[in-house]
């Protein structure tokens, strides 16, 4: 991020992919298997449904990046990280994502066909739910569910 981003377009980019992604009539299942660590992670993150992996996260900027423009070093990378509240479960109850896929035992690298078959049902699960939805209902939802995001209220 930054002036030569800027410059090259990047804020139009993403959101241009934001709108088209949430005019789409067809199904979008949007998953998450590593770190999406940026705008650009944002900016595909747009679906009926989103699924994020156990032990990936997801945020608008690294835990270093967010460390050095903060503390100006990347000392402070952990603090960063549980400040931004990146995780599956974080994301979950922000209501960010929908489901969280299990991984195996250790994570998914210790157990690929096992994590692939556990991401196949919850995909196969998920677009189950969505596939006979009508296609102007399916925009309108996809529309409020994105337009909910951010909103932030206190209760007393």
């Amino acid at each position: 991020p930054g002036l030569e981003a800027e410059e090259r377009g990047q804020g139009e980019a993403i959101a241009r992919n934001i709108y088209e992604m949430i005019r789409l009539q067809v199904p979008v299942i949007i998953v998450i298997i590593g770190e999406g660590a940026s705008g650009g992670a944002l900016g595909i993150g747009v679906g009926d449904k989103v699924l994020m992996m156990e032990n990936t996260w997801y945020t608008v900027i690294s835990p270093e990046s967010c460390s050095s423009i903060l503390w100006r070093s990347w000392d402070k990378k952990e603090t960063a990280a549980e400040q931004l509240k990146l995780t599956a479960t974080d994301m979950k109850g922000f209501g960010l994502v929908d489901e969280i896929v299990p991984e195996p035992l250790g994570g998914a690298h210790w157990d690929y066909t096992e994590a692939a078959s556990l991401l196949k049902r919850e995909i196969l699960k998920a677009l189950a739910e969505i596939k006979d939805k009508d296609p102007k209902q399916r925009v309108k939802d996809r529309i409020e569910k994105y337009g909910k995001m951010g909103f932030w209220e206190e209760k007393v």
